[in-house]
């Protein structure tokens, strides 16, 4: 039998126990052991992390490629751009003229609303600046029948486009409440009546709530009548002197200067509170029926004055036992 061959690692000796003995070259056949620490079978054995060097200097070419071709392409767009002629500016875009429409469709109104057989061609020559010279003089009139309106006001303006609208205006005829819409054309500052307009019903009026009753103090409006009436009285004539003498102090009114005649206060509201209220008065003016030195008025003295209820609210405090007023306006009743 051969003697095994023996193969020393470093400076350790044959026999010790850590070290792998070979007994002949046919060990080398044999299978590497399965276990811990042992090879893989056709694993690489070089570093690990070679493909993420590779990686990471593909990602890094790339942007060095990208920006040289930026730093290529940047003047060459400056240069183009700087040969080639500027584009215009957009226009401005165009709004229809609403105001103006509104004014042009009340003035068309009044014309077109007030109607008198006796005079066609009156009519006919102050229609002629609105409308269309193919659109006939009269405008779809016949010429007969009678009409009256006034108190025209805009209502409503429904934009088309940027050169036509339907204004809509508010009218009173008689006793009836009714709104005219007018088409209405727009070119440049130029304005015209694009086709016959129509008579519609205004809207209806609101209804309004019962309002609910306040508590009132009783004491306070028997106090305060009889110094708001001497108020009311020099509000009515003008007598800056004696109308201050009602009001608080530091604080100036403009009064109505003669334009009425005071006749009595109708009514005083006063709701419970501190030294400050704020009341609500319902006076009765006298209202003359005509003017100064009218020979009609003379002959008839029982037609020479009305009467005409206001209402007023008044902010009123109290010193040293006396009311005066802060602050005068229209009353409101707001009820939501």
């Amino acid at each position: 039998m051969a003697r095994r061959a023996t193969v020393q690692h470093g400076p350790r000796t044959v026999g010790d126990p850590e070290l792998p003995a070979y007994s002949d070259s046919s060990d080398l056949d044999q299978p590497p052991a399965r276990g811990r620490g042992a090879p893989r079978r056709g694993g690489w054995a070089g570093g690990g992390g070679r493909w993420l060097v590779w990686a990471g200097r593909a990602v890094l070419w790339a942007l060095i490629i990208v920006i040289v071709v930026n730093g290529v392409r940047a003047p060459f767009e400056r240069f183009m751009q700087g040969s080639s002629p500027s584009a215009p500016p957009p226009a401005p875009e165009v709004e229809f003229p609403v105001q103006r429409a509104e004014s042009f469709a009340g003035q068309f109104a009044e014309v077109y609303l007030n109607i008198d057989g006796s005079r066609p061609d009156e009519r006919a020559g102050r229609l002629a600046p609105y409308i269309r010279d193919e659109a006939g003089a009269q405008f779809g009139w016949d010429g007969l029948g009678l009409m009256r309106a006034g108190a025209i006001r805009p209502y409503e303006t429904k934009v088309i486009d940027d050169r036509n609208a339907l204004v809509t205006v508010l009218f009173q005829s008689g006793n009836r409440r009714m709104m005219l819409s007018v088409p209405v054309y727009s070119s440049g500052n130029s304005l015209l009546v694009s086709g016959l307009p129509a008579v519609l019903p205004a809207p209806a009026k609101a209804t309004y709530p019962s309002p609910p009753d306040s508590p009132r103090d009783e004491a306070a409006e028997s106090e305060l009548r009889p110094q708001l009436e001497s108020f009311f009285r020099q509000y009515a004539e003008g007598d800056t002197v004696e109308l201050q003498r009602f009001l608080a102090a530091d604080v100036r009114l403009e009064s109505l200067n003669g334009a009425f005649d005071f006749s009595s206060l109708k009514d005083v509201r006063v709701p419970p509170g501190e030294a400050e209220r704020r009341v609500r008065a319902v006076v009765v003016w006298s209202v003359p029926s005509s003017a100064p030195g009218d020979p009609a008025a003379a002959e008839d003295p029982a037609r020479s004055t009305g009467k005409l209820e206001q209402a007023y609210s008044l902010t009123v405090v109290k010193t040293g036992g006396k009311w005066f007023v802060k602050e005068i306006s229209g009353a409101a009743r707001n009820l939501g």
